[in-house]
């Protein structure tokens, strides 16, 4: 049985926005590890960065997710980053499903320009389209340990999460 549903997947692939439509259709709890990470330190994820590191940024991810592990009925989304660190997807695969939100850079990098509120520390360059291809190139067989992909490019969110609902009623039968 499915007790968490944990997305995956690069900046702007729709995992915060996909994950509160999702959770409001299975009547659970939405836990985006950004916002929740800002609420308890206090400051922003682009401060944490330049504060003091991406080292510690990713210390506190990792300390989210193991407050997050024994969790139930709860959609979660962490940072795109966040796979960088294998063990802490072990730690919430037991009992979870595991959704990658594939996306192409072209789409990530159009959905953070209509997103400008949004301060993303790894775009803060020149070439942004050239840093999306990288963190994707990068990280393509981290993100491929998901037991799902879901391509999100043609989708609306509505339809991203109708299909997660899909896939978890697919996975529990």
């Amino acid at each position: 049985m499915i007790e968490r549903l944990v997305l995956i997947g690069v900046m702007c692939s729709g995992k915060s926005t996909v994950g509160r439509l999702a959770a409001e259709r299975l009547d659970w709890d939405f836990v985006d590890f950004d916002d929740a990470i800002e609420h308890d330190h206090n400051q922003r994820i682009a401060d944490i960065f330049r504060d003091h590191g991406e080292s510690h940024f990713r210390g506190l991810e990792a300390k989210m997710t193991a407050k997050m592990a024994g969790s139930r009925d709860v959609v979660l989304a962490p940072g795109g980053g966040w796979v960088t660190q294998p063990a802490l997807v072990d730690q919430l695969r037991p009992g979870g499903l595991i959704v990658w939100l594939r996306v192409q850079a072209e789409a990530a990098l159009e959905r953070h320009l209509r997103q400008a509120t949004v301060e993303r520390p790894l775009l803060a360059t020149d070439d942004p389209l050239g840093v999306v291809h990288s963190v994707l190139s990068e990280r393509r067989p981290l993100y491929e340990v998901a037991d799902a992909v879901i391509e999100t490019d043609s989708l609306t969110p509505d339809e991203v999460a109708a299909e997660i609902v899909r896939l978890m009623r697919q996975h529990d039968s």
